[in-house]
């Protein structure tokens, strides 16, 4: 049985950095993981090949040898999901069709001959008994949660590394957590389900020995959702390894705010090598916190928490929404003023959508007040729902948001003041490679000889070099960062030109 497993093309967003990807001459920042563990469910006698398409183009060649089409995706896929599917009918290749863009919305795609929902590991073993026996079904789905601790290792040998600026591995589903917004209780529920430690070594381990060196970027979307396994066993476990391996790797994840207040767990997570966290800030505004449901973020000085990670030795990113019904005129210079004071670097400033399930698509369908499905692009300047504040007013001052934070003045206002809040962890490891030098000589030429911005890159990096001379590489990846950040929402306001709303007004 030949199986080809595609994933789809993601626009240009935020998180896709494009054009920092550019600087260090690689294609895409991670490799596709669901696609990856699941083709390491399928039996091992198959041929399987991976079509990563941001980083290779999709053959018909391709198409035509595989018996059984692949395809996992998010709803900021949908349109290259749609395009595959339609190329795979057109050969004459059978598809089947999984992941979060599917198991919400699977209604949308006729050309799927097969769909796999929900958790691979729990409905993927039904399809392939069917499929042995001859007469597979159309759709798979489960109200039942994995058990992480059957889950493979990811079938890494199937991509080329080179084409990526990360590796990631996953440890935890799920939040205790439950916003009103967030689709991912939906998707895995609110009960942490975890991996073995055991699991995870040999994870670090596969990725080690494929030759891997560098970031890895742990996708749980709350890793310290069961603090007790991550303090007592897992953090432990890899900060052995990664001595033993004389720290091979940096980490990223994702958690909130509540971690902030666990000074222990800070420092151990330190100490296995995690250099940043993304946190759901959201907004500062404590009625829209109470709104949403973001319990976890009221009542405590957000700014302090934010100062905190840094001071340990965690970068902090964040993510904020405008569009709450309780937002007051006045959020959009609030929002400036937090972002700027924080120091956080990579702001990532959405307007506020509901994703199909949510509770707050419940409600606003209760308040026939949708519209329209997400697109998942957190750039697009589109909202499903109608809001409370008028839309063009919202528009208007969610651009001037991005605006201000990301004009050169600004960031690199704001670059410092990260880089002086910032305590490097000395016993990290940095990881340099041939691509970084480049990397260097095209930022100096790129901010410091062709750009307006260069008064403020170069007054950065003299500041820096007397002050903070270990935080230069961060200083420079960060300018980098800007770069991308600044040219996606250009991109964005030329391609969305503010104009009437649908709405009115």
């Amino acid at each position: 049985m030949n199986i080809l497993l595609v994933y789809p093309e993601c626009p240009d967003t935020f998180w896709s950095f494009k054009h920092a990807l550019k600087f260090i001459s690689k294609r895409a920042t991670l490799p596709p993981l669901g696609l990856l563990t699941v083709a390491g469910m399928l039996p091992r006698e198959w041929k399987k090949k991976v079509v990563d398409m941001n980083v290779e183009p999709l053959k018909d060649r391709d198409i035509e040898w595989a018996d059984y089409v692949f395809i996992s995706a998010m709803s900021v896929q949908k349109e290259s999901a749609k395009k595959v599917i339609s190329r795979c009918k057109k050969l004459g290749a059978r598809v089947v069709a999984g992941g979060p863009l599917f198991t919400t919305g699977y209604e949308e795609f006729e050309g799927v001959d097969h769909f796999v929902l929900n958790e691979a590991e729990v409905t993927l073993p039904f399809f392939l008994k069917d499929l042995k026996a001859g007469n597979p079904g159309r759709i798979y789905t489960s109200n039942e949660w994995a058990d992480l601790r059957k889950t493979p290792v990811p079938l890494w040998e199937l991509i080329d590394m080179r084409k990526y600026a990360s590796m990631c591995i996953q440890y935890s589903r799920g939040c205790p957590f439950n916003c009103e917004f967030c689709d991912v209780t939906l998707l895995f529920g609110r009960r942490i389900r975890t991996k073995t430690k055991n699991q995870i070594i040999k994870e670090l381990e596969a990725l080690y020995q494929q030759g891997w060196r560098g970031g890895v970027f742990v996708v749980d979307d709350n890793f310290i959702g069961n603090k007790y396994l991550i303090k007592k066993e897992i953090l432990p476990a890899i900060t052995g390894w990664m001595k033993e391996r004389n720290y091979p790797f940096t980490f990223t994840t994702q958690a909130s705010i509540n971690l902030a207040d666990d000074e222990e767990l800070v420092k151990q997570m330190v100490e296995a090598g995690f250099t940043s966290v993304f946190v759901g800030i959201e907004t500062p505004n404590e009625e829209s916190l109470t709104e949403c449901g973001k319990f976890q973020n009221k009542n405590r000085n957000l700014l302090e928490c934010v100062r905190r990670l840094q001071r340990h030795g965690l970068i902090v990113q964040g993510g904020f929404i405008l569009g709450f019904d309780h937002d007051p005129p006045s959020i959009f210079e609030t929002l400036i003023s937090f972002i700027q004071k924080s120091g956080i670097i990579a702001a990532m400033v959405g307007l506020l959508n509901a994703p199909r399930g949510t509770r707050l698509y419940n409600r606003l369908k209760k308040e026939k007040r949708l519209v329209a499905e997400i697109s998942g692009d957190n750039t697009d300047l589109s909202m499903n729902f109608i809001p409370k504040m008028e839309y063009n007013v919202l528009l208007r001052g969610y651009r001037k948001v991005v605006q201000t934070i990301y004009s050169p003045e600004y960031f690199y206002r704001r670059l410092k003041t990260f880089l002086e809040n910032f305590n490097f962890p000395w016993r990290r490891k940095l990881h340099f490679h041939f691509y970084h030098l480049r990397a260097f000589f095209k930022s100096i030429w790129r901010f410091g000889i062709r750009s307006r911005e260069r008064k403020y890159f170069w007054k950065l990096l003299l500041w820096t070099l007397v002050r903070r001379p270990v935080l230069v590489p961060i200083a420079f990846t960060f300018t980098i960062y800007g770069f991308h950040f600044r040219k996606i929402f250009e991109e964005a306001f030329r391609k969305y030109p503010l104009k009437l709303s649908d709405f009115g007004g």
